[in-house]
C-alpha cells in the first residue's frame, strides 16, 4: 500500500483518519497525502469587482500555515507526508487526486453512532464515497495502533458485488488480514435455507474462481447480523459494497449500508460496485 488519501478539516475526526492512516504508513511504508479543501466564495472570484488575487492569496497562506501547525504531530515523525491544498469542495476532485497519486485508500473520520445524520446524510463522508474509485475508510474513534488482522465483508454473494469482492480481497491480502466472509440470513421473506443460500453463495464464488468459506449468520436483521458477527470475531474493519455515484449501495434492501456505517463501533470500508 503505496499512498494514502486523508481529507483534513481540522476537526478531531479527522486527526482520528491521521492516526489510522500513520499507523498504516508506519507498518506499510505508506505515503500520506493530506488533502484540504478550502470554502473559498465563489463571488470572491466571479464578483462584478471581477477578482480579488490578494484575498485568494491570504486565504491559501493561512490554511498552508494552519496545516503545518496540524500535521506537526508526533505520531508523525518518520511518516512522509505531503499537503495539498484545493481552492473549493468538489469531491469529485478526491477521485481525480486518487487517480493522478495512483493512491490505494482514503480514510476518513466521522462524527459516530450519535451524529447520525451527519455521517451520510449529505456528508462530506459520503460525497467521497459517491466519487471514490478506490475503497474509503470510515474512522470514528481514536486509534492509537491501528492494525487489520481480521477483515469482515458482507454482502448477499450476488454477481453485482463481484468487483467490490475482489477490492477486498486485494486489499485483505495488502494488510495480511485474514478475510472473512459473511451472508446474513435473516427471517421474513428474505430468509433462505442453508442449502438455498449454500447454492447462491457456491455460484458466486465459482465466478470469482475463489475458494473461501462462507459463515451464514443469523440475525433478525441484516445491519445487527454484520454487527454482532464482526463483534463476534473481534473484526478490526468491516466491508461494504457501494454503487458509487449512485449512492452507498442499498446492501441487500433498504438502507443498510448506511445503518451499518453509522451503528458500528468498528472502522467500516466502502468497496465500488
Amino acid at each position: 500500500m503505496k499512498t494514502i488519501i486523508v481529507p483534513i478539516d481540522f476537526s478531531e475526526q479527522s486527526e482520528y483518519a491521521l492516526k489510522a492512516a500513520a499507523s498504516l504508513s508506519k507498518k506499510h511504508g505508506s505515503e500520506i497525502l493530506a488533502l484540504h479543501m478550502l470554502e473559498l466564495n465563489e463571488a470572491m472570484i466571479s464578483s462584478s469587482e471581477g477578482f480579488h488575487p490578494e484575498q485568494t492569496v491570504f486565504l491559501l497562506k493561512m490554511a498552508e500555515k494552519r496545516i503545518a501547525e496540524f500535521l506537526n504531530k508526533p505520531y508523525l515523525v518518520d511518516v512522509k507526508v505531503t499537503p495539498i491544498i484545493k481552492h473549493f469542495k468538489v469531491f469529485s476532485e478526491v477521485n481525480d487526486i486518487a487517480e493522478k497519486h495512483n493512491a490505494d485508500l482514503i480514510i476518513m473520520g466521522s462524527h459516530g453512532s450519535d451524529g447520525l445524520k451527519e455521517i451520510f446524510v449529505g456528508s462530506n463522508a459520503e460525497k467521497v464515497v459517491r466519487n471514490s474509485n478506490i475503497p474509503v475508510l470510515v474512522i470514528k474513534d481514536e486509534l492509537e495502533d491501528f492494525k487489520v488482522d481480521s477483515f469482515v465483508f458482507a454482502c448477499a454473494f450476488k454477481e453485482e458485488s463481484l468487483p467490490a469482492f475482489y477490492k477486498a480481497q486485494e486489499f485483505a491480502s495488502k494488510l495480511s488480514a485474514s478475510l472473512n466472509l459473511v451472508y446474513i440470513n435473516t427471517p421474513g421473506d428474505n430468509f433462505l435455507s442453508n442449502q438455498d443460500a449454500y447454492e447462491n453463495i457456491n455460484s458466486f464464488l465459482q465466478k470469482a474462481n475463489a475458494g473461501k468459506e462462507v459463515t451464514i449468520y443469523n440475525d433478525y436483521s441484516v445491519e445487527r447480523g454484520v454487527l454482532n458477527y464482526s463483534e463476534s470475531i473481534h473484526a478490526d474493519i468491516i466491508g461494504i459494497p457501494t454503487h458509487g455515484r449512485k449512492g452507498l449501495s442499498h446492501f441487500f434492501m433498504g438502507s443498510i449500508g448506511e445503518d451499518i456505517t453509522n451503528h458500528s463501533t468498528i472502522p467500516v470500508m466502502t468497496f465500488k460496485i
